[in-house]
This record gives structure tokens, sequence and C-alpha cells, in this order.
């Protein structure tokens, strides 16, 4: 999680183990694209440049963040598929629409990493207004997407 103390960007490389021969799924939120986008290209970043190749990253987007879960299961199941990554946003708007949307979407990709036994990054980025996103998205606390990249990397290397 993104603080003033902690930037996403920052995380511990020691332990990764060699990525090249694995395939990673991506899923991205079409919802808040101009942000999502960022996000993703974090994430694609972060993998190769700690060995995944360019042609086993498959990238897929779905229309929002709700539509992740569904979008990791249906990468999940492929067996060619070592780990997904989900990439999305949430803004608290007028309404407590991102409680519930914030709740099933953490509850549904546990859900999935544990049914398929693969690791499924959390690349949600939940936040109370557009300029927290911003700052998640590149901005001063880093990228969500390099920390979810980098999560996976760390799970596939356990």
């Amino acid at each position: 999680m993104a603080t003033a103390l902690k930037n996403l960007n920052d995380y511990k490389k020691d332990n990764f183990k060699d990525i090249s021969g694995k395939t990673i799924g991506i899923v991205v939120a079409e919802w808040h694209d101009d942000i999502t986008s960022v996000l993703c290209e974090g994430a694609v970043e972060t993998l190769i440049k700690h060995g995944a190749k360019k042609e086993n990253i498959f990238i897929n987007t779905v229309p929002g963040s709700f539509e992740l879960t569904l979008g990791a299961q249906l990468l999940a199941v492929q067996e060619e598929i070592d780990a997904v990554i989900c990439i999305g946003v949430v803004i608290k708007g007028d309404t407590k629409h991102d409680d519930y949307i914030n709740h099933a979407v953490a509850n549904g990709l546990t859900n999935v990493s544990l049914k398929f036994n693969k690791p499924v990054g959390f690349g949600l980025v939940t936040t109370n207004n557009l300029e927290q996103a911003l700052d998640r998205a590149g901005g001063k606390h880093g990228n969500k997407g390099v920390e979810a990249a980098a999560a996976v990397i760390g799970m596939l290397s356990f």
C-alpha cells in the first residue's frame, strides 16, 4: 500500500527466481483507462525487467474493475498460464459503490488464486479521489502495476 513512507515501486527482489519460462496473463479494466493503461505498462515493464519474455505476456481487457475476477478466472483455468495480474481503478464517489466493488474484487481474486493454485496480482487502485489514483499510477507514490507484478514474481519464486 502506498503511503508517504512507502513507494509502490520499492520492492524486495533478493529472492526472485528466473521467470523467463513463465506465461503471465494480465487483465486490465477499461474503466479509467487513462490510469489503467499506465498501471499495465508498469506491470509489463517490471515483468520484462525481471526476465519475462514479451511473447509470454498476454493482456486482456474487461469493462470495469468488478469484472476483473471473472477475467482472472478465465485466464487462471488455462494450464499454460502460470500467473495473473489484475489492473483496475475504483474511485470513491457519492455512493458506497466503491466499498462493494473493492470487497467483491478482493475476495474474488483471492478465491481465484486459491482455486487454481496460481498467483493472482492485486493491481487494484482504490482511492478517495482522482488525484490519489494518479499518485499511484506513476505519480508520487509510484505505480501499483509495478507492485502487483513484483508480488506475482515473488510468488512465482516461492
